[in-house]
């Protein structure tokens, strides 16, 4: 038996930080309704077609789920809206500022009528302040929490390449969700939970902003290389792949030094005898290292780099992943059903001695009529929604 079973999550959700959050209840058993707009459904299906013809983000965060096609804003429709939420666990909804109070989704007003709801308002900038109306998209709160001031060059300033302002946001729902839960079977109350992407995307910045501490510079722009630690990033080697390697204490220095560089002279060369001094001297430093792997292949590097318990990784492409060896060997990967047929899908990380649940991504309003069904409506009727186009 998984954790969840038996707890039921209506979502009024789209694009990715709530549906990441909500697929991750369903990984652990909550039957996840997600409520989409007839025809055109949760806009980040249409974000690309890499996957069979799915879009590749829709495929990551929404497996497991019932998707249910509705005008929430047709009288009708909302009168369905409230049937559905009046028994759910937890509504999560990450709308337009102020749509989800336009349609009653109010927990002050929700929890009169059952005190153990759960409410999730995932926004990107939180509730009050002068900023509360604000649209906010991925590279919007990136920008605003500074990350995209900390990544990329100098000369370039960078955004992540994945959408991980969605995703902090995402993984915050999800675990105040489950706080909220333990909560309930303490208090027999649910609760609202007030999320901004803004306040998730701000804590993963703690570090540059300690360090920026008091008026402090931050930390420089370095590309794939740590900001702050060197040797710490990507160097390539003489067959033209790249290897990336960290070192972080005085031994592994050394080490890297005797076995890794065979330049024994370097450890007590003044110019790098700490690391902040090897960080100041970052491109004579580095003009030794790649020199010293001008004639081997990246397996060479490696194979030195691990006789040295030097910490090391290869800088591998998509493709690459696909076929990890690390990942094959633990047995991480599953089929999961599409609309367009079975595709591979990785376990959620950890595990707690239960297989997840794994079901398929569902096609837009795959389940309206048998949820409608469920909540005592008729074929008649449901024939009449359809016409009407209220699902």
């Amino acid at each position: 038996m998984l954790p969840l079973e038996g707890i039921n999550v209506v979502s009024l959700e789209h694009a990715i930080a709530a549906p990441f959050a909500t697929r991750q209840l369903a990984d652990l058993g909550a039957r996840v309704i997600k409520i989409e707009r007839p025809g055109v459904g949760d806009f980040a299906r249409n974000y690309d077609t890499r996957v069979n013809g799915m879009a590749s983000h829709f495929v990551w965060t929404n497996r497991s789920k019932e998707s249910l096609t509705l005008d929430v804003k047709h009288p009708k429709g909302a009168v369905i809206l409230h049937k559905l939420v009046a028994d759910a666990d937890v509504v999560v909804q990450n709308l337009a500022p102020g749509a989800a109070a336009r349609l009653g989704l109010v927990y002050d007003a929700l929890s009169k009528k059952n005190p153990r709801i759960i409410i999730c308002n995932i926004s990107g900038y939180g509730t009050g302040g002068p900023d509360e109306q604000r649209k906010a998209y991925d590279l919007l709160i990136q920008s605003e929490a500074g990350f995209v001031t900390t990544t990329g060059t100098p000369e370039n300033p960078s955004k992540a390449g994945i959408s991980i302002a969605d995703i902090s946001a995402g993984m915050y729902a999800y675990s105040n969700i489950l706080a909220a839960i333990i909560q309930r079977g303490k208090t027999g109350k649910g609760c609202e939970i007030d999320l901004s992407m803004l306040d998730a995307m701000t804590e993963w910045m703690s570090y540059p902003l300690y360090y920026a501490y008091d008026g402090a510079e931050p930390p420089a722009r370095a590309g794939a290389s740590h900001a702050t630690i060197f040797p710490y990033g990507p160097f390539v080697v003489g067959d033209g792949h790249t290897v990336i390697l960290g070192l972080q204490n005085e031994r592994e220095w050394k080490t890297f030094c005797e076995i890794v560089l065979k330049a024994p002279d370097l450890v007590s060369d003044s110019r790098f005898s700490s690391n902040s001094l090897r960080a100041e001297s970052k491109v004579a430093l580095t003009q030794i290292i790649t020199t010293s792997f001008a004639d081997c292949t990246a397996e060479q590097v490696i194979k030195r780099l691990d006789q040295a318990g030097i910490a090391n990784a290869k800088m591998n492409e998509m493709r690459d992943i696909w076929n990890h060896a690390q990942l094959e060997a633990r047995n991480r990967w599953r089929k999961i059903d599409t609309p367009v047929g079975r595709i591979p899908a990785l376990l959620p990380p950890g595990g707690i001695g239960t297989e997840p649940r794994m079901d398929a991504v569902p096609a837009l309003g795959e389940h309206t009529a048998s949820l409608l069904a469920e909540i005592g409506y008729s074929e008649d009727d449901i024939a009449a929604l359809q016409k009407e186009k209220v699902i």
